[in-house]
């Protein structure tokens, strides 16, 4: 996360050696401004926080191909409505792992 906070900070970097530094397409060392690079992490750091529920989700999701099999079975069944297997499935992961308001 730090380097892509460099990288948002200091537009000229093009590559970075923890090392070694940050330097220019040419090469050129780049001096960086660490209060910049703190203030970035903070905010990156934020936003990567904000999404948690959505990496809660992703793993609590079954397959595709399971949720495809269920809502064959609830169309089949003529359910696809809120009484489907599918959107009962769904429905408690995204219960489960809200989205913050």
């Amino acid at each position: 996360m730090r380097h892509e906070a460099i990288y948002q900070t200091h537009p000229k970097v093009v590559s970075i050696d923890d090392k070694e530094g940050a330097f220019d397409k040419d090469g050129n060392s780049i001096t960086i401004d660490e209060t910049k690079v703190a203030e970035e992490l903070k905010k990156l750091q934020a936003e990567y926080d904000s999404k948690q529920y959505q990496r809660d989700r992703a793993t609590s999701y079954p397959k595709i191909r399971e949720q495809l099999d269920l809502l064959y079975h609830d169309m089949t069944a003529g359910k696809g409505d809120k009484t489907g297997e599918w959107y009962k499935t769904v429905n408690k992961v995204k219960t489960d792992n809200p989205k913050p308001e």
